[in-house]
């Protein structure tokens, strides 16, 4: 698997240190109304419908059962907060796209998600998650078009790498970086990550980490 970014041994170990406290679940929002205060940076994860979102929160906190995760599409159906011991709060935002449920209940998730994203003053961090799989959609390219015109800063995240092979990753990786290079808000680089192997979990720690320290947190 082809590393994505550079990140130095102390960077690897910001990130780790990060992500080893206490991380527990903080609030469940169905909609704007009843989103908890701002008050700590929040880092958003959003993707199709059973991309992994749920599997890579739970892998990047070391936690098994944090968020739940499910293989039926449309499982999270509010905003999640999760809070660390760093003050720093991730975010588990509804899939979009398909989902098993009746298509008005999925309009108004996928408003919910819209809102959250143009409104929200702490959002440090939204990672779009990709699967390696399928690669960029149709579908994906509503929530990159939000993001862009609310100038919200953005990254890719490719999730179940683990489950091609390395020359269609990097085939992969090459298209999705092309697309993204027309997207002048989204940060250039992207992560490949697999939740059940680990690979790429330490490096996106990392990222994360870097971030907040550019932010001076």
């Amino acid at each position: 698997m082809r590393p994505m970014g550079a990140f130095s041994d102390t960077e690897i170990e910001a990130g780790r240190r990060l992500f080893a406290g206490d991380w527990h679940f903080l609030s469940a929002a169905g909609s704007l109304a009843s989103v908890p205060p701002t008050s700590a940076p929040e880092i958003a994860f959003a993707g199709r419908s059973n991309v992994g979102k749920s599997s890579l929160i739970n892998a990047l906190t070391g936690r098994r059962a944090l968020a739940r995760a499910s293989n039926t599409p449309g499982r999270t159906k509010e905003l999640v907060f999760f809070g660390g011991a760093d003050r720093l709060v991730l975010v588990d935002l509804p899939g979009y796209g398909y989902a098993a449920a009746a298509k008005s209940r999925v309009a108004a998730w996928t408003g919910l998600i819209h809102d959250y994203l143009r409104g929200r003053t702490t959002l440090a961090r939204v990672y779009v998650l990709i699967d390696a799989r399928h690669g960029l959609k149709d579908v994906d390219g509503a929530i990159l078009d939000t993001l862009g015109k609310a100038a919200v800063s953005h990254e890719i995240v490719l999730t179940k790498c683990d489950q091609i092979a390395d020359a269609l990753l990097a085939e992969r990786i090459d298209a999705v970086q092309a697309a993204m290079r027309k997207r002048p808000a989204a940060f250039p680089d992207l992560v490949a990550t697999s939740a059940r192997s680990g690979a790429g979990i330490a490096e996106l720690r990392a990222a994360i980490a870097r971030l907040l320290a550019e932010r001076g947190r």
